[in-house]
C-alpha cells in the first residue's frame, strides 16, 4: 500500500512537467519563444537558417553598475535572457568565428529577431 502511495504521488507529479514541456515543445515548433514581462527573448539567424550555440548578450549601463547577462541559443537558435531588472538594454549576437553583431535597442518583455555574420580567417586571426 506504502509503494503504490508513493508511486501515485509521483505520478501526481510527474504529470504536470510533461503537459508543461508539450505545450513548450508546440510552441518551440511554432518559431515562438515564451517570455515574461523581465525577459528579453527571441532568436537568431544567419545567411545559412537558424543559429545554435550562439551568444546572445545584453547590456545596460542604466543602472548604478553597468549590467551585463550572456546566455546561449538552444539548437533551434531561440534564447531568452531571464529576470532583468528594467532598463534600457543594448542586445547583441558573438561567437566563435562570428562578428558580433550591431547591437539593438530593447527593454525587458520584448521578442527579438537577430542576425549575425560570419568572419574570415583573416578576420580572426589577423593574417592575410
Amino acid at each position: 500500500m506504502w509503494l503504490s502511495l508513493v508511486l501515485g504521488g509521483l505520478l501526481v507529479l510527474i504529470a504536470p512537467r510533461r503537459i508543461s514541456s508539450q505545450s513548450v515543445n508546440r510552441a518551440a515548433d511554432a518559431g515562438q519563444v515564451a517570455i515574461d514581462a523581465d525577459d528579453i527573448g527571441g532568436i537568431v539567424s544567419g545567411p545559412n537558417g537558424l543559429e545554435a550555440g550562439v551568444w546572445v548578450i545584453a547590456e545596460t549601463k542604466d543602472l548604478p553598475t553597468k549590467f551585463r547577462k550572456i546566455v546561449v541559443t538552444d539548437d533551434h537558435g531561440r534564447f531568452v535572457i531571464p529576470d532583468l531588472p528594467k532598463a534600457n538594454y543594448s542586445v547583441w549576437v558573438r561567437g566563435y568565428g562570428l562578428i558580433d553583431s550591431q547591437p539593438v535597442a530593447s527593454s525587458p518583455g520584448k521578442t527579438l529577431a537577430l542576425g549575425r555574420r560570419h568572419s574570415t580567417i583573416q578576420q580572426i586571426t589577423g593574417t592575410r
